[in-house]
């Protein structure tokens, strides 16, 4: 995959241009009802951090005390006293800070775990076209690295914004009661901060969500490049894929050492101006205390106020960079989560579901009336996929489905199990339109078997049992002998109980498509849809599978795609689709008879249909 590919994977519903239009707040209090189930936690650990940080503030006062008192007046058991009032101030702000760690663990574990399924759940209800538009990579940093981020800030920086925005203006409030001169010296930088503070969090905000959508697109370079290695080592790609990570690799380190150097101006900034004020503070508090207008103890309670509210202040750019990232992790999540699921049933039971008017007309089986098909994002003016569609498998009978690469036989299939919605027509199962079904329904009807088999990091039991919820050990005995795996499945180290890897690609192609076979079999369904389902089999597999199929055959309705005669001879009747079209129905001889587009497919010969499809473009 290449770096320009990358880049375009997933769409951009907020993209890094916009990405400083947008309130990081706003979109914080999107988290609001994930939080909410543990508010009391939350706020119970904020209030134990503000009483924690607090109590930091206590320790000027008493070094006021001491220096006014017992060390003017030289009293050792005064300082000895006011020694103790220190480490038991210290040691109370400890267990404090501890208490609040304890408190946010365990419900911000739960928020994150929340968070995750929501977006795994949703996910798997989002149609097909969605996940055709977007990359897997994206869809894994929102699962795994976004939400990290936001666990995060709600046990972070959500706290110590508050914790230390409490502290500095407790800080300067007691600086200004102490000596006000002094005070508003310090708090000269302070409106100059904000400011700048603002122009950060712009600048900051759009590089943050640039770095982390280039994260995703590196996370799709580098799944793909684990899925598809042995093609990169087959064909000696190496070289061009290390070339398209480092490109990617490059482009987000440039990214995150823009945010390093936005990160180090504002951090620079924000450590200066204090620095200089308190500098300037402790010059004049000095000459105060040499004219005697002020006591050595309050200029250093003063001095130890001001060094107390360092870390809050120096903190601040690390907490607003970590909110602004926390910021654009929400809106990716919710980007995900915003995207809607198109409703379950399209139509009333009973209203597109009746059958059709005109007491002869056969209802039974599967029947495609104008069927017409267009791909979301197909570009405007081309022809649909599939266009005006009609046919109808009996119940009971088994339908091939035939068409030259491209002409749409893989869609149609996928409208049967609502994989894709049709753009306009209708397909019925026994008279019921699919779309008044519920997919739960409808998909425990119609089982499928993908031309391109896709096994899980499971057992072979566990992939075989898919098909079917309810299904027990004898189904999935009788499934495997159905399609011809109960042996090599035998053979295996720990029988069905064995884990057949990643992608199932520790078993060789024709394995993985005889389990998804029998996947598609275990629950006898009423409907079953093949994508060539025997294409990666040898000949002589291909052989018993067939002869073992045509007992399910013989009791499901069915519609199979194949390629070869030896599958087609499966079939009642074949249906011919051409140009997105049914042009020809009937048996394997009568088509091989009187159409020669269908003979030219069954020889091998594609040249009628090269043909036919440059006097379509002609037109």
């Amino acid at each position: 995959m290449s770096a320009t590919a990358a880049e375009s994977a997933a769409p951009r519903d907020l993209t890094a241009a916009d990405g400083g239009q947008r309130s990081a707040v706003r979109s914080l209090l999107r988290l609001w009802p994930y939080v909410r189930p543990v508010r009391v936690r939350l706020f119970s650990a904020a209030l134990v951090a503000v009483v924690a940080s607090c109590l930091g503030l206590v320790i000027p006062l008493v070094l006021k005390w001491i220096v006014d008192g017992p060390v003017a007046d030289r009293d050792t058991g005064g300082v000895w006293l006011g020694g103790a009032l220190l480490l038991g101030v210290g040691v109370l702000e400890a267990v404090l800070f501890g208490l609040r760690r304890w408190l946010v663990a365990r419900p911000l574990a739960g928020v994150e775990a929340s968070l995750r399924g929501d977006l795994y759940g949703h996910m798997q209800r989002l149609p097909v076209a969605f996940h055709d538009r977007w990359s897997s990579g994206q869809l894994l940093s929102r699962a795994t690295t976004d939400l990290q981020l936001l666990r995060l800030f709600l046990a972070f920086p959500l706290t110590f914004l508050l914790v230390n925005g409490t502290t500095i203006v407790a800080g300067c409030v007691i600086m200004l009661v102490q000596e006000w001169t002094l005070g508003l010296v310090i708090l000269t930088p302070l409106l100059p901060l904000m400011v700048l503070c603002s122009l950060f969090e712009v600048r900051y905000s759009l590089a943050g969500r640039r770095a982390q959508d280039q994260l995703g697109d590196l996370t799709t370079v580098i799944e793909e490049a684990v899925l598809g290695v042995r093609i990169i080592k087959g064909f000696g790609r190496h070289r061009s894929q290390a070339r398209a990570f480092r490109s990617l690799s490059e482009r987000l380190l440039g990214t995150e050492l823009h945010k390093a150097r936005l990160l180090a101006g504002i951090m620079g900034v924000i450590m200066a101006l204090p620095e200089i004020a308190l500098g300037a503070a402790l010059v004049l508090g000095t000459l105060q205390v040499a004219d005697g207008s002020l006591s050595a103890g309050t200029l250093v309670a003063f001095l130890s106020t001001a060094l107390a509210l360092r870390w809050p202040v120096e903190s601040l750019g690390y907490l607003l960079a970590m909110s602004n990232e926390a910021a654009t992790a929400t809106d990716r999540y919710f980007e995900v989560l915003d995207t809607p699921i198109p409703p379950d049933t399209d139509h009333p039971a009973g209203v597109r579901g009746a059958a059709p008017p005109g007491g002869g007309l056969e209802v039974t089986g599967l029947r495609f009336e104008g069927v017409t098909f267009r791909y979301p994002d197909a570009a405007p003016g081309t022809a649909p996929t599939l266009s005006g569609v009609d046919l109808h498998i009996r119940q009971g009978e088994t339908m091939a489905l035939v068409g030259a690469t491209g002409s749409g036989k893989t869609t149609l299939t996928a409208l049967v199990p609502r994989l894709h919605e049709v753009t306009s027509g209708r397909i019925t199962l026994d008279g019921t339109d699919i779309a008044a079904m519920s997919r739960a329904q409808l998909r425990t009807l119609v089982a499928v078997a993908f031309e391109e088999p896709t096994l899980f990091s499971a057992s072979v039991e566990e992939n075989v049992l898919m098909g079917a919820g309810g299904a027990q050990d004898p189904d999935v005995d009788r499934a495997l002998r159905v399609a011809q795996a109960d042996g090599f499945v035998a053979a295996l180290p720990h029988g069905t109980a064995t884990q057949v890897g990643e992608q199932g690609l520790s078993l060789s192609g024709g394995q993985r498509q005889r389990l998804a076979l029998a996947r598609a079999v275990v629950g006898t369904p009423r409907f079953l849809v093949l994508d060539d389902p025997l294409s990666a089999l040898d000949v002589h597999t291909e052989a018993a599978v067939e002869a073992a199929l045509r007992e399910v055959l013989a009791a499901t309705t069915a519609l199979v795609v194949a390629h070869r005669p030896s599958t087609v001879l499966l079939a009642d009747r074949v249906a011919l689709l051409s140009g997105g079209r049914v042009t020809a129905v009937g048996t394997h001889h009568e088509l091989l008879r009187g159409d020669a587009e269908y003979a030219a497919l069954m020889s091998g010969d594609q040249a009628p249909q090269r043909g036919r499809e440059r006097k379509r473009s002609a037109r």
